[in-house]
């Protein structure tokens, strides 16, 4: 168990937060090369920016099995309001419940930004609430050799990547091990 929680914020760093339940209302990205950025109250996420190569495949991948197995949900909703989309869920983590309320602005064709804010009750590993801002930006065609998924991220390096290297499917395969082995 004591994997859960760096895993689940590297989920957290691929831009799809607790909301991938409702995976079918979410734009899909560009496909090509994404840098994604995530700030938790002011800070830098501990795994650094990251660049993702994706498809629609890969979108649909990561969002159906981080949407099937990460939380179990009882409302949520992603809703186009004007130029920006407003995300709200809850979802149980764990023991705790995540109440979640934010917004993404931009375009999922080239940049966008998401607001988010996550309470915690009771606490998740001691925190009771947590404020995310998330910025993407499309980079252009994925790099020569990547394929989607491939994803670059020195960070990752703390959860046994190479070279901060991995592929998306490579990682919920390692997730899925860490899960049977806390059982």
């Amino acid at each position: 168990m004591r994997f859960h929680v760096p895993l689940g914020a590297a989920f957290c760093v691929f831009g799809l937060p607790v909301l991938m339940a409702a995976a079918d209302e979410i734009p899909h990205r560009k496909a090509g090369l994404w840098r994604i950025e995530r700030m938790t109250q002011g800070a830098p996420s501990r795994f650094g920016p990251m660049e993702m190569c994706i498809d629609e495949k890969t979108d649909d991948i990561m969002r159906q099995r981080m949407g099937d197995q990460e939380q179990k949900c009882e409302k949520i909703s992603f809703r186009r309001d004007g130029d920006k989309y407003r995300v709200s869920s809850v979802c149980k983590i764990e023991q705790t419940v995540a109440t979640t309320e934010g917004t993404f602005t931009g375009s999922f064709d080239s940049a966008y930004r998401a607001e988010l804010h996550v309470t915690f009750d009771p606490p998740l590993h001691t925190r009771a609430a947590s404020d995310i801002v998330m910025e993407a930006k499309w980079l252009g065609p994925c790099k020569p050799g990547q394929k989607p998924g491939d994803i670059d991220a020195p960070g990752l390096k703390a959860l046994g990547g190479p070279g901060g290297q991995m592929n998306v499917q490579e990682l919920m395969k390692m997730r899925d091990q860490l899960r049977k082995g806390a059982q």
